[in-house]
């Protein structure tokens, strides 16, 4: 099996390597740079749905505006209030 491994140069101070079988950069039928986006894309919204990193952080790696974060986050169904279940929004209306 043949593996592919990706370096981003890194304006800031770390640079992550991903070893991948590259059937599965073929298999979203990606490339090079498209998929090393993905990747990088996918990673920031998955990091900030799980309350680990804030919007202006993921915003600010992705060389985005927090307004246009949000506007990402939409495309992947991804709230920008984070967290937030029906639990939590039926306590904000009790509490209104």
């Amino acid at each position: 099996m043949e593996f592919s491994t990706f370096v981003k140069k890194a304006t800031m101070e770390g640079v992550i390597n991903i070893e991948y079988p590259e059937y599965l950069a073929n298999s979203l039928r990606m490339k090079g740079k498209d998929f090393e986006d993905a990747i990088k894309t996918s990673s920031m919204v998955k990091l900030f749905e799980l309350g680990k990193i804030s919007s202006g952080t993921a915003a600010k790696v992705l060389g985005l505006t927090r307004l246009d974060f949000f506007d990402l986050l939409a495309k992947y169904r991804v709230s920008p209030f984070g967290p937030y279940d029906m639990d939590d929004l039926k306590e904000d209306i009790a509490n209104a």
